[in-house]
């Protein structure tokens, strides 16, 4: 395979290929030798191979046939190492955990930037059967990912990491350390998830996500007028003015803690 078919991004991927890059954010996951490890997208598998290392077993998730291919040679004699050919979206990652015999596993990827969201929020979804995620994303979004109330880069994804992790940046990583290097720099995320965090019950986590959604469907309007389709404007008033909120209050001002709040007065 030549170099620029090898390095070509045919998925919006950038592989992490820096040697010195690679150990670093497999340090930071914090792996035990007994955890089974789901690892998103491994592209050449520079650290797939780390991974194995220090976990029991290692199962790579990859969507491009080639790199199935190129991965199922590289570790052809690496029996703690299993490549699954597939999309991570349509991946149960708690029927893995099953089929392993393990009640939590660690995820790590390095997510292809356009798709970065819709894979953060799978994989969240299967929070109760993950002990730590460890994520290499645009640091833009590394910087939505653990924004506080009131700032720039609050949102939805920020509260729904907010519900499932405690979440850190833990290394910013040049774009030199990428084969192809992008044009922006990434981050290292490790989200380290807690199940005293779930503060809303599984009967009523679809419903509050919508909430949440429906609070921060318009950037900049106030809540008053995001949740009009789904409850009173006499009951929402009533909602804030309870918490001592200001009518004027936008989504991006809340906390995980006071979404909760309104969501199980206004059900």
């Amino acid at each position: 395979m030549s170099m620029v078919k090898r390095h070509r991004p045919k998925l919006g991927q950038h592989f992490l290929s820096d040697p010195r890059y690679c150990s670093r954010v497999t340090d930071a996951l914090g792996l035990n030798t007994d955890d089974l490890v789901i690892e998103i997208g491994p592209g050449h598998g520079a650290v797939t191979g780390l991974l194995a290392s220090r976990a029991q077993r290692v199962v790579a998730i990859e969507i491009d046939p080639e790199l199935v291919d190129e991965l199922g040679q590289k570790f052809r004699q690496s029996p703690n190492v299993e490549i699954v050919p597939g999309d991570v979206l349509y991946t149960d990652l708690g029927e893995i955990c099953r089929r392993h015999n393990v009640e939590r596993c660690c995820v790590f990827g390095n997510l292809p930037y356009y798709i970065t969201s819709p894979i953060i929020h799978h994989v969240l979804g299967f929070a109760a059967r993950v002990r730590v995620i460890g994520l290499l994303v645009q640091r833009e979004v590394a910087e939505r990912l653990v924004a506080n109330p009131g700032s720039r880069d609050y949102g939805y994804l920020t509260v729904i990491t907010r519900m499932y992790s405690s979440a850190r940046m833990i290394l910013e990583i040049p774009p030199g350390a990428f084969a192809p290097p992008p044009k922006v720099h990434s981050a290292f995320v490790r989200f380290d998830m807690d199940a005293r965090k779930r503060s809303i019950s599984p009967e009523n986590e679809q419903e509050f996500l919508s909430f949440l959604k429906q609070s921060f469907a318009f950037k900049r309007k106030k809540l008053l007028n995001c949740l009009a389709p789904i409850s009173s404007r006499q009951r929402i008033e009533a909602e804030l003015e309870r918490l001592a909120l200001p009518l004027s209050v936008r989504a991006e001002q809340l906390s995980l803690e006071q979404f909760i709040a309104i969501f199980l007065n206004l059900r």
